[in-house]
């Protein structure tokens, strides 16, 4: 006797397939605003509201939510959504700078450890081991360290700290690229290393560089998030996320809770959309692999 498949197996698992390709489109959909809404903050705000974010107005501290200010204010009685909003364009401005930086370093170094291989790969390979031994953020104490606070240490430390993944993703792709048929035709015609590095190695690996910057981003932002709530990263009169939030611990342990709640949601918010936006990009480059977010 043989059982016959029912009429159902088929449809339940492309209906389950919609509904993952459904789930995945919610999701790319909502990042996407966030991402639009963010810029839309750090872009349109400063310009259209006409206050002074440093403004103290000690008769208005620590005043709770409400319409005249929808995130309240702090200890000296600025408004938390100015705050917020001047403390997101920084770190987004130091994030975007570091991953920037770090993609170009990790590309440079990747790219020629896989062209040249042999020693040269074993050098740099070597080196990224080295660096990938010390943990991130106690590197990137060290490196901040030997500078006064500001904007330009900051991004030095993120970058030094945060190049060693992209090299190894390009150094990957590389290697892959130079066993196919096409390199070893170009080699077998005459062209240098140099120029098939240049001409054909080089742009094929753009794509994955480029996604790995953009996935640094939120990375890099909350390490420079993490530096300045040490008190490491940035100037205190500067109204970076993270000073703000180590600026707000008092106010925590005595029941206010709106100026730490406010700028951790800043953080977390607006790095989670571009973590959603670049993995759905990394699925589209290559669907055979799980979107992660690489950190």
């Amino acid at each position: 006797m043989t059982c016959e498949p029912t009429a159902t197996s088929g449809p339940v698992w492309r209906s389950y397939g919609v509904s993952r390709r459904s789930t995945r489109t919610v999701r790319v959909r909502i990042s996407a605003a966030l991402v639009a809404a963010t810029v839309l903050a750090v872009l349109l705000v400063p310009p259209l509201v006409q206050l002074d974010q440093q403004a103290v107005d000690l008769s208005s501290k620590l005043l709770s939510p409400s319409w005249s200010h929808p995130f309240g204010t702090d200890d000296l009685g600025r408004d938390l959504f100015l705050r917020c909003v001047y403390g997101l364009r920084v770190s987004l401005l130091v994030g975007a700078a570091a991953a920037l930086t770090a993609t170009v370093i990790g590309t440079a170094i990747g790219a020629i450890a896989g062209a040249l291989g042999g020693r040269a790969d074993r050098a740099l390979m070597r080196l990224v081991d080295t660096f990938s031994s010390v943990p991130h953020l106690l590197l990137g104490i060290f490196i901040v360290a030997m500078f006064r606070p500001g904007v330009w240490p900051v991004i030095v430390s993120v970058a030094l700290t945060h190049w060693l993944s992209t090299a190894r993703i390009v150094r990957a792709e590389v290697l892959s690229l130079r066993a196919r048929p096409y390199i070893d035709a170009a080699i077998s015609g005459g062209a240098s290393r140099w120029r098939v590095a240049v001409r054909h190695l080089l742009p094929a690996v753009l794509p994955q560089a480029a996604l790995a910057a953009v996935l640094m981003v939120p990375h890099a932002m909350w390490h420079e998030s993490a530096l300045s709530f040490l008190g490491l990263g940035l100037p205190t009169h500067l109204a970076s996320l993270g000073n703000l939030i180590q600026g707000a611990r008092g106010s925590l342990l005595a029941g206010q809770w709106w100026p730490t709640l406010f700028p951790g949601l800043f953080i977390i918010v607006p790095t989670l959309a571009i973590a959603g936006l670049a993995g759905a990009w990394r699925e589209r480059i290559n669907p055979r692999r799980r979107s992660e977010l690489m950190l």
